[in-house]
């Protein structure tokens, strides 16, 4: 039960991710981003793999995290492209 609590929580998350992407990919600025939220979130990701493999439940859930890794990987990603632009407008 607790993996299936586990899968749909992280399921909730890796939606959520992509869309938010896409949203600062079309916002074009990094204004209303946090980087340290997505440090932290990257760092709560990485716990999360780290607690799966030393308590030896390597399961399908760990895909899940790794999925989600990526995702956030490119909101961190777009958060330094979004940067970029903000300090070129501002030249």
């Amino acid at each position: 039960m607790a993996s299936l609590l586990e899968t749909i929580m992280l399921i909730c998350f890796g939606m959520s991710w992509p869309m938010n992407a896409y949203k600062a990919y079309k916002a074009r600025t990094a204004a209303s981003t946090s980087l340290t939220f997505i440090l932290l979130i990257l760092f709560g990701y990485f716990c999360g793999v780290g607690a799966k493999l030393i308590s030896g439940t390597i399961n399908y859930v760990l895909v899940m995290y790794f999925i989600n890794i990526c995702t956030v990987m490119i909101n961190l990603i777009m958060y330094f492209r979004n940067k970029a632009i903000d300090n070129r407008k501002a030249q």
